[in-house]
């Protein structure tokens, strides 16, 4: 091992495993970033503070659309792995695409498959398709945040060879330091995303303009992303693309893209009229 490089801190990637049966920690993570996504989701709809006169899904929609959620994430997450980074191996074994167990999941193809289930359950419900991107983008860093600490407890997509202090010799990666690049897209994709998105809905309202969280999420990710490309290793079977870009650079272009324009949309729309209350107590203030 190299002078002063810090050792990968072995964690076995089985929490717990019965016979054939394991729990594994990038299982533990889709259910943690679920569960507290549709807990969240929850609370910021019973806000009536947040909304004013928009319209939004009712308790019972947030319940329901959970399940269009999951299914969309796994089944666009698998998909999108299969047409991104290993076409041409799921050409030659086509049923080694549904070995999901086996892993192999895409955030750009999960962010494709839970964008069409909120269209579809938007129409089978008749609600704001726009709102329901809003709310699925300040829950999702939390499932990135989660997601990202299991790849680095599975000792996965490690970074580019490094001398920084903090540098981490991982298990499969060979004998060089490395950036612990999984815990960089953790901190950005996850917690300053949360944040960022967090403080426009909770302290400015931006519920009541629809599409300005859901632009600020993709527009969030995909410069996210990008930064951390430059730490991160590209998948071994893929390599470095035109001009030294990785795949994880050229998916996020598109996001940046959709983002900005959602941005745009939203504040050339005015925003949803307070409630009458909000009226009356700002009445008062100006009072004083």
């Amino acid at each position: 091992m190299p002078f002063l490089a810090i050792p990968f801190p072995t964690i076995d990637p089985v929490l717990i495993e019965f016979g054939p049966f394991a729990i594994r920690w990038y299982a533990l993570a889709y259910i943690a970033g679920l569960l507290l996504g549709w807990r969240l989701m929850r609370r910021i709809v019973a806000r009536d503070a947040l909304w004013g006169a928009q319209k939004r899904p009712g308790l019972i929609d947030i319940d329901d659309f959970v399940v269009w959620a999951t299914l969309g994430t796994i089944l666009g997450g698998r998909l999108g792995y299969v047409l991104f980074y290993a076409p041409e191996y799921y050409l030659q074994n086509p049923l080694d695409a549904l070995a999901v167990w086996s892993g192999g999941m895409s955030f750009h193809g999960g962010f494709l498959g839970v964008v069409a289930a909120m269209v579809l359950f938007a129409w089978r419900r008749g609600l704001p398709l726009w709102t329901l991107f809003d709310l699925a983008g300040i829950v999702a860093p939390i499932g990135l945040f989660f997601g990202r600490v299991a790849n680095f407890i599975n000792g996965e997509l490690w970074g580019r060879v490094s001398d920084v202090p903090w540098a981490m010799v991982f298990p499969d990666a060979g004998p060089q330091p490395r950036h612990p690049s999984q815990l960089y897209e953790a901190a950005l994709e996850g917690i300053v995303l949360f944040a960022i998105v967090l403080l426009i809905a909770l302290r400015f309202k931006g519920l009541r303009r629809p599409g300005l969280i859901a632009g600020t999420f993709a527009l969030g990710y995909g410069l996210a992303r990008s930064v951390a490309e430059l730490f991160r290793m590209p998948d071994a079977h893929i390599g470095f693309l035109a001009s030294g870009l990785t795949m994880g650079i050229i998916l996020s272009v598109p996001m940046v893209l959709a983002g900005l324009y959602a941005i745009l949309r939203a504040l050339r729309n005015a925003p949803a009229a307070p409630l009458p209350a909000e009226n009356a107590q700002a009445g008062k203030e100006t009072a004083k």
